[in-house]
């Protein structure tokens, strides 16, 4: 018999009809006269309970089946008479496609600490949490993808190796075929990358935007959603080494119009969450945050504020609160700034614009005030930044004073500044870290706990 999804059996209503089920046993409980096993097959959080009865199956049969174990099933579909579960199955036929022994397998029916379950990630999938959030990061990926595929953009495969750092931050990992311990060196002593595989110093991406204005330049629309690496030695709730970026660049949009995009992104994407992923919102609203849903529609019925980088260190010197670190005109913004402009005084998300050329990227569009650039960050409730972006420079002599400003090489991407020599065109984009957009989708606290296998420092397992 082919196997049924449970999802589609929980809605089913073709009582007295015999289905095939196979899943991982939940839980096992009963008597001398029947077993419940409750099983789950990832495809809905919600389990269908399996009735054996004693008369059809001996301990014998069912020793096996524990906590952990593959089982097939074949049984007949009841209503069921137990309050929260609508159908059940009678088993007929019960096989053990795969054991679990009790005293070793790690998920036994007890509360579990996050912490402990990221030790053991090749088995975290199979509880609720991990289970819910997972299926909703699927959602979200193909919503990503709907989003702009709908809009005609093009989804453009930017390279994970690169020659270049996007941002300027030098925090790379490193590719090399080279003998690590003893390297070809030039006469100073300095490596020589010339032997390496492509004969120059490569690492992993930090982005891939400035590829994606090339894609722009010539197909108007595109975005890219990949992974992106940082070597930041980041110990922390909000920082991975390996993170998955989304990041639209689109020809002859101003900062105005990117401000647009990312709204109508942004709210897309919860929407869609809230229509498709109901169940596992529900269960992670009721076991991590009992704000959840409603922050999620909140988000979605409320107009973004939109304020200008002086506008808010105007507020926040004003506030009276006390930050940990001070708040003055040129100084980057922390999350604790951030979130309380997001919850505390807009009580709603806000759009930062304009800010400080020296705490930007080179390759932001330069405001006729010589100080400032048309940046954008978009602040969300709980999260602080969750998508960063700009008008990009298109005149090719500012942008070429802002490379040498910040010490890039001009070799290093000079094929990025001869695009502002051959039909420059005006253009903008921005980045969402998408594990970023899963916290707050999800309420959990931790990125480490939105993404299946996290690399962090001195952690690379699984």
């Amino acid at each position: 018999m082919k196997r049924t999804k449970i999802t589609h059996l929980l809605n089913s209503k073709e009582f007295g009809k015999s289905f095939n089920v196979k899943g991982w046993v939940r839980t096992k409980r009963g008597n001398k006269n029947v077993s419940f096993i409750a099983l789950n097959d990832g495809s809905t959080i919600n389990n269908i309970q399996i009735v054996a009865e004693a008369s059809s199956f001996s301990e014998e049969n069912l020793k096996d089946v524990t906590t952990g174990a593959c089982i097939s099933v074949t049984g007949k579909l009841v209503e069921s008479p137990a309050q929260g579960q609508p159908v059940e199955l009678q088993a007929i036929e019960i096989e053990v496609l795969g054991t679990a022994d009790p005293q070793t397998f790690q998920l036994q029916k007890k509360g579990h600490t996050l912490e402990f379950l990221r030790e053991i990630a090749h088995l975290r999938p199979r509880t609720n949490t991990f289970g819910a959030v997972l299926r909703i990061r699927h959602h979200m990926a193909f919503a990503v993808n709907k989003f702009f595929n709908d809009k005609g953009f093009v989804y453009l495969h930017t390279p994970i190796i690169t020659g270049s750092d996007a941002e300027g931050a030098g925090a790379m990992f490193r590719v090399t075929t080279l003998d690590a311990a003893n390297p070809p060196k030039n006469p100073d002593g300095s490596v020589n990358y010339k032997e390496d595989f492509f004969g120059k110093e490569t690492n992993l991406t930090v982005s891939g935007q400035l590829e994606g204005e090339l894609g722009a330049m010539a197909l108007g629309e595109i975005y890219t959603f990949g992974p992106t690496f940082r070597a930041e030695n980041s110990n922390t709730a909000r920082h991975l080494a390996e993170f998955w970026m989304i990041e639209p660049e689109m020809a002859f949009y101003d900062i105005h119009d990117n401000m647009d995009l990312a709204e109508e992104f942004l709210k897309y994407l919860v929407q869609y969450a809230l229509d498709n992923c109901s169940d596992d919102l529900e269960f992670l609203n009721k076991m991590y945050d009992k704000e959840l849903i409603d922050r999620l529609k909140s988000v979605v019925n409320t107009p973004f504020e939109r304020v200008s980088y002086t506008t808010a260190v105007e507020i926040l010197q004003k506030s009276g609160q006390k930050f940990e670190y001070k708040v003055d005109w040129g100084t980057d913004l922390q999350s604790e700034h951030e979130r309380y402009l997001v919850e505390k005084h807009f009580k709603k998300p806000v759009i930062l614009t304009d800010y400080p050329e020296k705490i930007k990227a080179f390759y932001m569009k330069q405001n006729e005030d010589g100080k400032t650039v048309r940046a954008m960050d978009v602040l969300f409730p709980g999260i602080g930044e969750i998508i960063g972006g700009s008008q990009r420079e298109e005149n090719y002599e500012k942008l070429l004073r802002r490379v040498k400003e910040v010490g890039i090489h001009e070799q290093d991407i000079w094929w990025y500044l001869e695009t502002r020599k051959f039909g420059t065109a005006p253009h903008s984009g921005f980045g969402l870290g998408f594990e970023r957009l899963m916290l707050f989708v999800t309420g959990m606290g931790n990125i480490r706990d939105v993404i299946p296998f996290p690399r962090t420092p001195q952690s690379a397992e699984f």
